[in-house]
Parts: C-alpha cells; structure tokens; sequence
C-alpha cells in the first residue's frame, strides 16, 4: 500500500458582491469545470466574507482531493494504481465510497463511478471520425463494474488494469448540498447554491416566498419552458443537448448507459428531479434518463420527497405532485 503526498490546494478565484436591491451577496468562481454561483444573506459583511472563504476552501480541498484532471489528486493515485497496488485512503474516502455504494444500488447500478473508460472512449469533446466498434465498445465496458472495486478499512484496490474511477457522477451535487451545509452551520439564513445548475436551495430570499428557478428549454437552450419555487430542497437536470458530438448525422450525447457501453438515445431530451438534496436529485435524474420514461418515472415515485419530470420529444411526463412546485416564468 502506498501513501500519496498531500497535494497543494488548488487556488480558486472567487468574487463577492452585495446586491443592495436585492438583498444578497453574490459569490461567484469557477470549479469541478463549471461556473458556480452562491447568493445568500448575511448579518453583515464580515459575516458575508466568513462563509464566502469558508465555502470557497472547501470546494478548493474537495477538487483537488478527487478530480480525475489533477495528476496529484487522491482519484488519479488510485487509477494510476489499477491492477499495481492498493492505496491508502482515509475516512472521509471511505464515506464517500459507502455512498457510492448506495447511489449504485438505487440507480440498478446506472450510478457506477468505474465508468471512466467508457466516458474516454465515448469523450464527446473529441473529434469522431468514426465511432467505436461493438468490439471496442465490449473490451472497454468490461473494465467498468463498480462491484470489482476492492476494499478494506484505510484502503482501495481496483484490480484490473485499464480500470478507473470517476467521481462526475454525483461530485458536484455532493459539493452543492456540502456548501449548503456550510451556510447553515453558519447561521445563513436564505441560501441558494448554484454550481452549474445544479442546486440547493435553503430558505426563501428576502421579500420572496421562494427562490425561483428557470427550467431550460432543451429545444431552445437558453430560453426557459417553465420554473420551479424552490425552499429548503435540491434540484438537477440531466439531458444531453449541450454535451455531444455528431457522426454521420446522428447525435451522441454525454451519458452513457454502463449496460449497453454506448450513450443513451431514448427520446428523452431532459429530466428535472427536485429532492430532499442535490445528491438524489441529481443521481435520480441521470437515472431517469438512462432508464427511459416508464422505469425511471417508477423510480423517483419510490424516492421519499423526490418529484420529477421529463421532457420528450413527444410531450413532458411528470410525477404526480410536480406540478405543484411549478410557477409562472
């Protein structure tokens, strides 16, 4: 078993400012690859300035303890380490991973942070000249398989080489809900944690019954079919119309289905989950749009306070109380 070095953490430039109309301190960075965005109240502005470090240096510990894009991050020793050696790791990664455990089960294993070299293979950034062969596809995929993962207290082994792991499944809504975590510990009274677009709202803003959050068109991105109010909940949307590639006039999104090893095309344009945290909803919502409008619409009536719905080509389906979190624009 080897013991990485502790990594220096990695600097992020944030900027807060105070909407005096509004009401709310305005934090903004960039981190886990997307804008994020906190808008919260405080009793003052040291108390502003208190949570906005406090918020900021954990996501800054939190990316650079577990992106795949950092060499010296704890994920990448531990891909680097597939069918070499096991790696120490310490109880806050051994959390992590029961809760992985957890999410793979409730999605039927849709959730599997092994997926990386499928998400490789698959990479949507690159240019396809051709897509990937069945053979290809099958050699791959059967390097993923979050069951392989081998574990003991203060250690990991993925025992296969080639095998990888990929927190992007459900770190970033992880880190929204710890970030809302931290408002409340902090006394904040009205929160809303926004790291591209995935969410924790806590409270209400001032002068509002609640925040309002716009639902992106995916026919028209950038313009809205509907919003949500939003108190004390967290909120994802999962589709694909802006992570893909085209081959052949035919488009490949960016979520893969570890059961077929090749990117779901089911109708399904986008799912939007509310649920008690951003973590459900945002694994619910994956989940649904892997699984297709029947499965996955079974799935998130089974998940206590959890509603969701699905944009299609052919229409929108919803659970049966989806409705009633739903605004005017």
């Amino acid at each position: 078993m080897v013991l990485m070095s502790k990594p220096e953490p990695m600097k992020i430039d944030a900027r807060v400012t105070l909407d005096s109309k509004r009401g709310l301190y305005d934090l903004r960075f960039r981190a886990l690859g997307t804008n994020c965005r906190i808008q919260y109240t405080a009793t003052s502005n040291d108390h502003a300035a208190s949570f906005a470090k406090e918020a900021v240096q954990w996501v800054a510990a939190f990316e650079t303890k577990y992106s795949r894009f950092r060499e010296d991050s704890l994920i990448s020793e531990i891909n680097r380490n597939a069918g070499v050696r096991w790696t120490e790791i310490d109880a806050e990664v051994e959390s992590l991973f029961a809760i992985c455990d957890d999410l793979n089960f409730m999605t039927h294993g849709v959730l599997d942070p092994t997926m990386l070299p499928l998400i490789k293979l698959w990479d949507y950034r690159e240019r396809h000249t051709s897509i990937p062969s069945d053979d290809a596809v099958a050699s791959v995929n059967a390097l993923v398989g979050w069951g392989k993962v081998q574990r003991r207290p203060g250690g990991v082994y993925l025992p296969e080489a080639g095998m990888s792991l990929d927190l992007g499944g459900f770190g970033k809504e992880y880190a929204v809900d710890k970030v809302a975590a931290i408002a409340v510990g902090q006394r904040i009274p009205a929160c809303l944690v926004d790291f591209g677009r995935d969410i924790h709202a806590v409270g209400a803003p001032p002068n509002a019954p609640a925040w309002h959050i716009r639902l992106e068109d995916p026919e028209r991105p950038g313009s809205s079919w509907g919003s949500l109010a939003a108190t004390d909940t967290g909120i994802a949307t999962s589709g694909d119309y802006r992570r893909f590639f085209e081959h052949s006039g035919q488009r490949f999104g960016h979520i893969l289905d570890p059961r077929t090893g090749k990117p779901v095309y089911n109708g399904i344009l986008s799912v939007t989950i509310t649920a008690n945290s951003c973590l459900e909803a945002g694994v619910l919502s994956t989940a649904v749009f892997v699984l297709g409008e029947e499965e996955g619409l079974k799935l998130v009536e089974g998940v206590f306070g959890a509603e969701g719905c699905i944009v299609m080509n052919s229409g929108i389906q919803q659970t049966t109380k989806f409705y009633e979190k739903l605004v005017d624009n």
